[in-house]
């Protein structure tokens, strides 16, 4: 590896991993390729629930639900967040990443919160093939964080705040649907929440390795913005499918504690990246998360989970990956 070189170490860590299960390191990406149709997650207009009328607004609040029971995922449009800022978010993203593995990775850039691979890891398909930084909202506008990357400052701070936005109004529309008298968590604001920002470099042993391995979200909801380049694939009717881009569209998912609240109403699905062969991959995803000490339960009875905190349920994935590779969550907790 060159000092300038922004790429991890995931090729010499990749063959580790592939020695150590008996595999000849030969004879991985050699397998046929299947080819996967694309589809189209349900795409949902925003502009009714801003400004539309009643009738509008509460179409648009049903479709939001019946996708998220569903399919757990959905994409938005016109959703008030400018396309510049998006545009510009992206463009400060690549800046970063194309800085050098070591900088990223020794010089305390965005609170410190950079990572790359799986490092528990102990076979190729508990690997991610991607690095990320994986930054508390918190921290976004402290000086202290962007080394020499003046200009990424400013541009963050407007989009987690956009983006924190438009989170607790999808949020209150799924919370309204559960009932009167239901209200979204109050501690889910800068000082609980998340942005990470992600790379999934070109993968010469791709299209079978995973950029992210498969999981489902470990908050509310998350909302992602990703390039044009594909590779998001998620799980339904019990088979894998992969996500169609769209650049003029937001993704929103369903995270465990919406369907642990819920009780089983809106779905946290399983998904994953795949990596390319020829084209490096850039996302953003924002996490809306509660504090530690927040409790979630069943809004009705008879509850499918037990009742337990957020700080709880990620010790208990961090237990269980560092156990067993993977995250296996909301089957922990099931009454």
């Amino acid at each position: 590896m060159y000092a300038s070189d922004p790429n991890p170490p995931l090729l010499a860590n990749y063959a580790q991993l592939v020695c150590r299960s008996g595999e000849a390191l030969g004879d991985v990406g050699h397998k046929p390729q299947v080819v996967m149709k694309e589809c189209e997650l349900p795409l949902i207009d925003l502009g009714a629930l801003r400004n539309g009328n009643e009738v509008e607004k509460a179409a648009c609040m049903e479709a939001i639900c019946k996708a998220s029971s569903e399919w757990g995922f959905f994409q938005v449009v016109n959703h008030g967040i400018s396309l510049d800022l998006l545009r510009l978010m992206r463009k400060e993203q690549k800046k970063l990443f194309e800085s050098s593995f070591e900088k990223k990775s020794t010089c305390g850039l965005l609170n410190n919160s950079y990572r790359w691979g799986s490092h528990a890891a102990t076979n190729p398909k508990q690997l991610s093939w991607s690095e990320a930084f994986h930054v508390p909202l918190i921290k976004i506008s402290e000086e202290s964080c962007y080394g020499d990357f003046y200009s990424l400052r400013g541009v963050m701070e407007e989009y987690a705040g956009e983006m924190q936005k438009l989170a607790k109004m999808l949020a209150n529309v799924l919370v309204k649907n559960m009932g009167e008298g239901k209200e979204m968590n109050k501690s889910c604001d800068e000082s609980t929440c998340f942005l990470r920002l992600n790379r999934y470099p070109v993968c010469p042993y791709g299209p079978e390795v995973f950029g992210l391995v498969p999981h489902t979200d470990s908050d509310f909801l998350t909302i992602l913005h990703q390039d044009e380049v594909g590779g998001l694939q998620l799980m339904k009717d019990s088979k894998w499918i992969a996500v169609k881009p769209n650049q003029d569209a937001l993704i929103v998912n369903i995270g465990d504690l919406f369907q642990a609240w819920s009780n089983d109403i809106y779905k946290s699905v399983e998904h994953k990246v795949m990596v390319n062969r020829k084209v490096e991959r850039y996302s953003i995803a924002y996490f809306l998360c509660p504090s530690g000490e927040s409790v979630i339960s069943s809004y009705k009875e008879p509850a499918v989970y037990k009742k337990f905190t957020f700080g709880e349920y990620r010790s208990q994935i961090q237990q269980d990956v560092k156990k067993t590779g993977h995250k296996v969550g909301l089957p922990r907790f099931l009454n």
